[in-house]
Protein backbone atom coordinates (compact mmCIF):
# COMPACT_ATOMS: atom_id res chain seq x y z
CA UNK A 1 0.00 0.00 0.00
CA UNK A 2 1.70 3.15 -1.30
CA UNK A 3 0.95 7.03 0.30
CA UNK A 4 -0.93 8.70 -2.48
CA UNK A 5 -1.60 12.26 -2.85
CA UNK A 6 -4.64 13.39 -4.82
CA UNK A 7 -4.10 17.08 -5.68
CA UNK A 8 -7.23 19.78 -6.84
CA UNK A 9 -7.00 23.02 -6.66
CA UNK A 10 -10.76 24.00 -5.86
CA UNK A 11 -13.78 21.42 -5.59
CA UNK A 12 -16.39 24.86 -4.72
CA UNK A 13 -16.93 24.82 -8.59
CA UNK A 14 -18.80 21.75 -8.29
CA UNK A 15 -18.73 20.54 -12.34
CA UNK A 16 -17.15 17.88 -13.86
CA UNK A 17 -13.76 18.05 -13.11
CA UNK A 18 -14.45 18.15 -9.38
CA UNK A 19 -16.57 14.86 -10.25
CA UNK A 20 -13.36 12.97 -11.46
CA UNK A 21 -11.59 13.95 -8.54
CA UNK A 22 -13.82 12.20 -6.44
CA UNK A 23 -14.17 9.13 -8.57
CA UNK A 24 -10.04 9.10 -8.29
CA UNK A 25 -10.35 9.33 -4.73
CA UNK A 26 -12.96 6.28 -4.63
CA UNK A 27 -11.12 4.20 -7.13
CA UNK A 28 -8.12 4.23 -4.88
CA UNK A 29 -9.07 4.88 -1.56
CA UNK A 30 -9.35 0.58 -1.33
CA UNK A 31 -5.55 -0.06 -2.51
CA UNK A 32 -3.21 3.08 -1.22
CA UNK A 33 -3.34 4.94 1.89
CA UNK A 34 -5.00 8.46 0.24
CA UNK A 35 -5.07 12.17 1.45
CA UNK A 36 -6.87 14.39 -1.10
CA UNK A 37 -4.39 18.08 -1.13
CA UNK A 38 -7.18 20.79 -1.44
CA UNK A 39 -8.09 24.26 -1.85
CA UNK A 40 -11.68 23.63 -0.80
CA UNK A 41 -14.24 24.20 1.37
CA UNK A 42 -16.43 21.58 0.13
CA UNK A 43 -17.23 18.30 2.24
CA UNK A 44 -16.57 15.24 1.54
CA UNK A 45 -20.22 14.44 2.41
CA UNK A 46 -22.02 17.51 0.43
CA UNK A 47 -20.06 16.04 -2.51
CA UNK A 48 -20.69 12.38 -2.52
CA UNK A 49 -24.11 13.36 -2.30
CA UNK A 50 -24.03 15.44 -5.68
CA UNK A 51 -21.72 13.12 -7.20
CA UNK A 52 -23.21 10.37 -6.32
CA UNK A 53 -19.77 8.53 -5.50
CA UNK A 54 -18.57 7.02 -2.37
CA UNK A 55 -15.04 8.94 -1.60
CA UNK A 56 -14.23 8.57 2.04
CA UNK A 57 -9.94 9.77 2.38
CA UNK A 58 -8.18 12.14 4.46
CA UNK A 59 -8.60 15.48 3.29
CA UNK A 60 -5.94 17.69 4.01
CA UNK A 61 -6.60 21.36 3.85
CA UNK A 62 -3.49 23.81 3.94
CA UNK A 63 -3.13 26.30 6.70
CA UNK A 64 -5.14 29.64 5.83
CA UNK A 65 -7.80 27.52 2.89
CA UNK A 66 -10.48 29.27 4.11
CA UNK A 67 -9.13 32.93 4.06
CA UNK A 68 -7.68 31.94 0.64
CA UNK A 69 -11.12 30.90 -1.08
CA UNK A 70 -13.23 33.50 0.60
CA UNK A 71 -10.81 36.12 -1.18
CA UNK A 72 -10.89 34.09 -4.74
CA UNK A 73 -14.57 33.76 -4.20
CA UNK A 74 -14.84 37.77 -3.67
CA UNK A 75 -13.59 38.51 -6.92
CA UNK A 76 -16.12 39.72 -8.92
CA UNK A 77 -17.70 36.63 -11.91
CA UNK A 78 -16.07 38.77 -14.97
CA UNK A 79 -12.38 37.72 -13.00
CA UNK A 80 -13.52 33.85 -13.34
CA UNK A 81 -12.19 31.43 -10.83
CA UNK A 82 -8.69 32.35 -11.26
CA UNK A 83 -7.53 28.12 -11.09
CA UNK A 84 -4.09 28.32 -12.83
CA UNK A 85 -3.81 31.08 -9.34
CA UNK A 86 -4.71 28.37 -7.19
CA UNK A 87 -3.02 25.68 -8.71
CA UNK A 88 0.73 27.77 -8.37
CA UNK A 89 -0.52 28.29 -4.48
CA UNK A 90 -1.67 24.55 -3.86
CA UNK A 91 1.76 23.33 -5.89
CA UNK A 92 3.60 24.92 -3.50
CA UNK A 93 2.19 24.15 -0.70
CA UNK A 94 1.95 20.43 -1.39
CA UNK A 95 5.73 20.90 -1.77
CA UNK A 96 6.26 21.05 1.96
CA UNK A 97 4.27 17.61 2.51
CA UNK A 98 5.63 16.04 -0.88
CA UNK A 99 8.34 13.66 0.81
CA UNK A 100 5.27 12.51 2.46
CA UNK A 101 4.26 10.87 -0.34
CA UNK A 102 5.04 7.87 -2.70
CA UNK A 103 3.12 9.56 -5.53
CA UNK A 104 0.28 12.08 -6.59
CA UNK A 105 -2.40 12.24 -8.60
CA UNK A 106 -3.66 15.48 -10.28
CA UNK A 107 -7.19 16.14 -11.07
CA UNK A 108 -6.72 19.31 -11.89
CA UNK A 109 -4.37 19.51 -14.92
CA UNK A 110 -0.52 19.88 -15.18
CA UNK A 111 2.03 20.33 -12.65
CA UNK A 112 5.36 20.26 -11.95
CA UNK A 113 5.98 18.10 -9.18
CA UNK A 114 8.40 16.78 -6.93
CA UNK A 115 7.42 13.23 -6.72
CA UNK A 116 6.03 10.60 -9.27
CA UNK A 117 2.97 11.72 -11.07
CA UNK A 118 -0.34 10.50 -13.07
CA UNK A 119 -1.10 13.73 -14.31
CA UNK A 120 -5.41 14.05 -15.68
CA UNK A 121 -5.79 16.61 -18.12
CA UNK A 122 -9.38 18.40 -18.65
CA UNK A 123 -7.57 21.22 -20.14
CA UNK A 124 -4.02 22.66 -20.04
CA UNK A 125 -4.03 25.58 -17.17
CA UNK A 126 -0.91 26.72 -18.18
CA UNK A 127 1.07 28.43 -21.40
CA UNK A 128 -2.30 28.71 -22.87
CA UNK A 129 -0.99 31.18 -24.72
CA UNK A 130 0.88 28.03 -27.15
CA UNK A 131 -2.50 27.06 -28.51
CA UNK A 132 -5.19 28.74 -31.02
CA UNK A 133 -7.84 26.95 -29.13
CA UNK A 134 -9.59 28.40 -25.72
CA UNK A 135 -8.97 31.75 -24.02
CA UNK A 136 -5.75 32.97 -22.84
CA UNK A 137 -6.03 34.47 -19.57
CA UNK A 138 -4.12 37.45 -19.12
CA UNK A 139 -1.81 36.42 -16.43
CA UNK A 140 -0.96 32.99 -18.37
CA UNK A 141 2.95 33.94 -18.56
CA UNK A 142 3.04 34.56 -15.11
CA UNK A 143 1.04 31.72 -14.09
CA UNK A 144 2.89 29.49 -15.86
CA UNK A 145 6.32 30.71 -15.00
CA UNK A 146 5.45 30.51 -10.92
CA UNK A 147 4.21 26.96 -11.62
CA UNK A 148 7.79 26.12 -13.21
CA UNK A 149 6.62 25.32 -16.57
CA UNK A 150 7.37 28.37 -18.20
CA UNK A 151 9.32 26.20 -20.45
CA UNK A 152 7.04 24.15 -21.65
CA UNK A 153 8.62 20.96 -20.18
CA UNK A 154 6.57 18.74 -17.79
CA UNK A 155 8.92 16.45 -15.32
CA UNK A 156 10.04 12.97 -17.24
CA UNK A 157 8.51 11.02 -13.97
CA UNK A 158 5.43 12.71 -14.86
CA UNK A 159 2.24 10.45 -16.61
CA UNK A 160 -0.18 12.32 -18.49
CA UNK A 161 -4.11 11.32 -19.16
CA UNK A 162 -6.84 13.38 -20.83
CA UNK A 163 -10.62 13.32 -21.12
CA UNK A 164 -10.97 13.23 -25.17
CA UNK A 165 -8.45 13.47 -28.08
CA UNK A 166 -9.55 16.78 -28.67
CA UNK A 167 -7.89 17.78 -25.00
CA UNK A 168 -4.80 15.39 -25.68
CA UNK A 169 -4.14 17.34 -29.17
CA UNK A 170 -4.07 20.69 -27.09
CA UNK A 171 -1.42 18.96 -24.34
CA UNK A 172 0.72 18.01 -27.30
CA UNK A 173 0.73 21.02 -29.08
CA UNK A 174 2.18 22.84 -26.20
CA UNK A 175 4.15 20.20 -24.14
CA UNK A 176 5.30 17.96 -26.88
CA UNK A 177 3.46 14.90 -25.59
CA UNK A 178 0.53 13.28 -26.09
CA UNK A 179 -1.38 11.95 -23.01
CA UNK A 180 -3.57 8.79 -23.26
CA UNK A 181 -7.63 9.39 -24.04
CA UNK A 182 -9.41 8.29 -20.36
CA UNK A 183 -12.66 9.49 -20.80
CA UNK A 184 -14.30 10.44 -17.43
CA UNK A 185 -16.67 8.51 -15.43
CA UNK A 186 -20.43 8.66 -16.24
CA UNK A 187 -22.58 5.14 -15.25
CA UNK A 188 -26.40 5.33 -17.39
CA UNK A 189 -29.00 6.39 -15.47
CA UNK A 190 -31.01 3.16 -13.71
CA UNK A 191 -34.16 2.36 -14.92
CA UNK A 192 -35.03 4.60 -17.67
CA UNK A 193 -38.45 5.60 -18.77
CA UNK A 194 -39.48 4.27 -22.23
CA UNK A 195 -39.39 7.22 -25.40
CA UNK A 196 -42.68 7.44 -25.69
CA UNK A 197 -43.17 7.84 -22.09
CA UNK A 198 -41.26 10.88 -21.59
CA UNK A 199 -41.71 14.27 -20.92
CA UNK A 200 -41.08 16.57 -24.13
CA UNK A 201 -38.74 18.65 -22.31
CA UNK A 202 -35.42 19.70 -22.69
CA UNK A 203 -32.65 19.05 -19.50
CA UNK A 204 -29.58 21.13 -19.35
CA UNK A 205 -27.24 19.92 -16.38
CA UNK A 206 -24.17 21.56 -15.22
CA UNK A 207 -22.97 24.32 -13.15
CA UNK A 208 -24.64 27.70 -13.44
CA UNK A 209 -21.75 29.36 -14.41
CA UNK A 210 -20.95 32.09 -17.69
CA UNK A 211 -18.85 29.60 -19.49
CA UNK A 212 -21.78 26.84 -19.54
CA UNK A 213 -24.37 29.25 -21.05
CA UNK A 214 -27.22 28.53 -19.56
CA UNK A 215 -28.79 32.12 -20.67
CA UNK A 216 -28.36 30.88 -23.95
CA UNK A 217 -30.37 27.70 -23.22
CA UNK A 218 -33.06 29.65 -22.40
CA UNK A 219 -32.54 31.40 -25.50
CA UNK A 220 -32.66 28.38 -27.49
CA UNK A 221 -35.74 26.74 -26.12
CA UNK A 222 -38.21 30.05 -26.45
CA UNK A 223 -36.90 29.86 -30.02
CA UNK A 224 -38.08 26.62 -30.59
CA UNK A 225 -41.48 27.39 -28.81
CA UNK A 226 -41.96 30.10 -31.53
CA UNK A 227 -41.64 27.39 -34.14
CA UNK A 228 -44.43 25.72 -32.39
CA UNK A 229 -43.08 23.10 -30.57
CA UNK A 230 -44.16 23.25 -26.40
CA UNK A 231 -41.44 22.29 -24.52
CA UNK A 232 -40.25 23.37 -20.92
CA UNK A 233 -36.75 23.53 -20.06
CA UNK A 234 -35.05 22.13 -16.72
CA UNK A 235 -31.81 23.98 -15.34
CA UNK A 236 -29.79 21.54 -13.40
CA UNK A 237 -27.17 22.91 -11.60
CA UNK A 238 -25.07 23.19 -8.76
CA UNK A 239 -24.62 27.10 -7.66
CA UNK A 240 -21.59 28.59 -6.34
CA UNK A 241 -20.19 31.51 -4.46
CA UNK A 242 -17.72 31.94 -7.51
CA UNK A 243 -20.89 33.03 -9.82
CA UNK A 244 -23.33 34.51 -7.55
CA UNK A 245 -23.95 37.73 -9.59
CA UNK A 246 -24.53 35.37 -12.78
CA UNK A 247 -26.89 33.20 -10.76
CA UNK A 248 -28.89 35.91 -9.85
CA UNK A 249 -29.39 36.66 -13.56
CA UNK A 250 -30.42 33.45 -13.97
CA UNK A 251 -33.00 33.24 -11.84
CA UNK A 252 -34.42 36.38 -12.96
CA UNK A 253 -34.84 34.88 -16.11
CA UNK A 254 -35.76 31.82 -15.61
CA UNK A 255 -38.59 33.28 -13.43
CA UNK A 256 -40.53 35.17 -16.02
CA UNK A 257 -40.68 32.10 -17.83
CA UNK A 258 -43.53 29.42 -16.83
CA UNK A 259 -41.98 26.92 -18.75
CA UNK A 260 -38.24 27.18 -17.69
CA UNK A 261 -37.49 25.38 -14.21
CA UNK A 262 -35.07 26.14 -12.28
CA UNK A 263 -33.39 23.12 -9.94
CA UNK A 264 -30.44 24.62 -7.67
CA UNK A 265 -28.30 22.47 -5.97
CA UNK A 266 -30.38 19.43 -7.12
CA UNK A 267 -29.64 16.34 -5.04
CA UNK A 268 -28.76 13.22 -7.22
CA UNK A 269 -31.89 11.71 -6.96
CA UNK A 270 -33.48 14.63 -9.04
CA UNK A 271 -30.79 14.63 -11.21
CA UNK A 272 -31.28 11.52 -12.29
CA UNK A 273 -35.42 11.51 -12.49
CA UNK A 274 -35.08 14.24 -14.63
CA UNK A 275 -32.49 12.83 -16.94
CA UNK A 276 -34.83 9.22 -16.83
CA UNK A 277 -37.93 11.34 -17.60
CA UNK A 278 -37.35 13.98 -20.70
CA UNK A 279 -36.65 13.38 -23.84
CA UNK A 280 -33.86 15.92 -24.67
CA UNK A 281 -30.42 16.95 -23.30
CA UNK A 282 -29.13 20.66 -24.13
CA UNK A 283 -25.15 21.43 -23.53
CA UNK A 284 -24.28 25.24 -24.50
CA UNK A 285 -20.47 25.37 -23.89
CA UNK A 286 -18.37 25.59 -26.75
CA UNK A 287 -15.19 24.13 -26.78
CA UNK A 288 -16.12 21.72 -24.11
CA UNK A 289 -12.92 19.90 -23.07
CA UNK A 290 -14.76 16.86 -22.43
CA UNK A 291 -18.55 17.14 -22.14
CA UNK A 292 -19.52 15.58 -18.69
CA UNK A 293 -23.40 16.70 -19.13
CA UNK A 294 -23.44 14.87 -22.62
CA UNK A 295 -22.26 11.91 -21.74
CA UNK A 296 -24.93 11.56 -19.03
CA UNK A 297 -27.69 12.45 -21.54
CA UNK A 298 -26.55 9.83 -23.74
CA UNK A 299 -26.15 7.51 -20.90
CA UNK A 300 -29.43 8.78 -19.89
CA UNK A 301 -31.25 7.60 -22.80
CA UNK A 302 -31.51 11.07 -24.29
CA UNK A 303 -31.35 12.65 -27.39
CA UNK A 304 -28.40 15.55 -26.84
CA UNK A 305 -27.48 18.26 -28.83
CA UNK A 306 -23.67 20.44 -28.52
CA UNK A 307 -22.05 22.78 -29.75
CA UNK A 308 -19.49 21.51 -32.88
CA UNK A 309 -16.53 22.08 -31.23
CA UNK A 310 -13.90 20.60 -28.40
CA UNK A 311 -14.71 17.13 -27.39
CA UNK A 312 -18.62 16.94 -27.29
CA UNK A 313 -18.04 16.20 -30.41
CA UNK A 314 -16.46 12.95 -29.51
CA UNK A 315 -18.85 11.85 -27.42
CA UNK A 316 -21.82 12.68 -29.92
CA UNK A 317 -19.99 10.98 -32.55
CA UNK A 318 -19.66 13.98 -34.83
CA UNK A 319 -23.02 14.00 -35.82
CA UNK A 320 -24.35 16.54 -38.12
CA UNK A 321 -27.69 16.54 -36.89
CA UNK A 322 -26.93 17.00 -33.25
CA UNK A 323 -24.29 19.17 -33.24
CA UNK A 324 -24.59 23.38 -34.11
CA UNK A 325 -22.47 26.40 -34.21
CA UNK A 326 -24.71 29.36 -33.40
CA UNK A 327 -28.04 29.83 -31.33
CA UNK A 328 -30.12 30.11 -34.45
CA UNK A 329 -28.35 26.91 -35.69
CA UNK A 330 -29.25 25.02 -32.48
CA UNK A 331 -33.02 26.27 -32.68
CA UNK A 332 -33.28 24.56 -36.03
CA UNK A 333 -31.54 21.08 -35.18
CA UNK A 334 -33.60 20.68 -31.36
CA UNK A 335 -36.73 21.58 -33.79
CA UNK A 336 -36.00 19.30 -36.36
CA UNK A 337 -35.05 16.46 -34.21
CA UNK A 338 -38.76 17.04 -32.16
CA UNK A 339 -40.35 17.42 -35.42
CA UNK A 340 -39.18 14.32 -36.86
CA UNK A 341 -39.72 12.59 -33.41
CA UNK A 342 -35.62 11.51 -33.22
CA UNK A 343 -34.68 8.54 -31.31
CA UNK A 344 -31.30 7.88 -29.20
CA UNK A 345 -29.27 5.59 -30.89
CA UNK A 346 -26.00 6.05 -28.67
CA UNK A 347 -24.90 3.11 -26.57
CA UNK A 348 -25.61 4.04 -23.00
CA UNK A 349 -22.63 2.55 -20.86
CA UNK A 350 -19.81 3.74 -23.22
CA UNK A 351 -18.35 5.66 -20.11
CA UNK A 352 -19.09 3.46 -17.06
CA UNK A 353 -17.54 4.13 -13.50
CA UNK A 354 -16.32 0.87 -12.95
CA UNK A 355 -14.06 1.45 -16.40
CA UNK A 356 -12.71 4.19 -15.34
CA UNK A 357 -11.66 3.01 -11.51
CA UNK A 358 -9.92 0.26 -12.68
CA UNK A 359 -8.08 2.59 -15.36
CA UNK A 360 -7.16 5.04 -12.61
CA UNK A 361 -5.76 2.28 -10.55
CA UNK A 362 -3.73 0.45 -13.29
CA UNK A 363 -2.21 3.36 -14.33
CA UNK A 364 -1.35 4.31 -10.38
CA UNK A 365 0.20 0.95 -9.87
CA UNK A 366 2.43 1.00 -13.52
CA UNK A 367 3.67 4.42 -12.08
CA UNK A 368 4.67 2.89 -8.76
CA UNK A 369 6.88 0.08 -10.66
CA UNK A 370 8.10 2.23 -12.69
CA UNK A 371 9.15 4.00 -9.51
CA UNK A 372 10.52 0.86 -8.07
CA UNK A 373 12.89 0.06 -10.87
CA UNK A 374 14.52 2.73 -11.54
CA UNK A 375 15.07 2.44 -7.23
CA UNK A 376 13.07 4.80 -5.68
Amino acid sequence: MARVAVLHNTLDGRGGADAVCLHVCEALQGVHDVTLITLSRSSLADLNALFDTDADVQVHRPLGTELVCRGFDALPDRYGPQLAARSVLLRRLFATHAADFDAAVSTANEFDLPVPSLQYVHFPQFNRRHTAVGETPRLDPLWSRLADVGDRTLPDDARLLANSAWTADTVEAIYGQRPDVLSPPVDPAPNPRPWTDREAGVVVLGRLAPDKRPLRAIDIVDGVRARGHDLHLHLVGSSSTIYADYVRRVTAAAADRPYVHLDRDAPRERVTELLATHRYGLNCKPEEHFGMAVAEYVAAGMVAFAPDAGGQREVLAGRSDRLFDSTPDAVATVAAAVADDARPTLPRDRYASDRFHAAIRGRVAALLRAETDRGG
